[in-house]
């Protein structure tokens, strides 16, 4: 398969991310960013990834989620070969909860 290069990246959307300092400022910035699918996508996404990282198994976790068997696969793809990104979240998390 043949892929295109991607784009270098426009880190001002990242930076506006970073901006917000409250729960409320980040669910209005993204409510007016995303579609409710692409809110409700990237929502099952990370409560799939939470679930992996908890260590449940895919049958579970399609119980509990509603996430098809190809989400479940394609998140935990990320949790295995990603960029760590849900590490760092999962880790700031639980230090926070300690």
């Amino acid at each position: 398969m043949n892929k295109l290069p991607k784009k270098p990246r426009n880190e001002t959307m990242y930076r506006a991310i970073l901006s917000l300092e409250t729960l409320d400022e980040c669910m209005k910035f993204f409510d007016d960013l995303c579609t409710v699918t692409e809110l409700m996508a990237m929502e099952q996404r990370y409560q799939v990834a939470s679930c992996l990282d908890d260590g449940m198994i895919y049958n579970d976790i399609l119980a509990e989620t509603g996430a098809s068997s190809a989400t479940i696969s394609r998140v935990n793809r990320s949790l295995q070969y990603g960029r760590g990104g849900y590490e760092i979240v999962f880790s700031r998390i639980k230090e926070k909860k300690e």
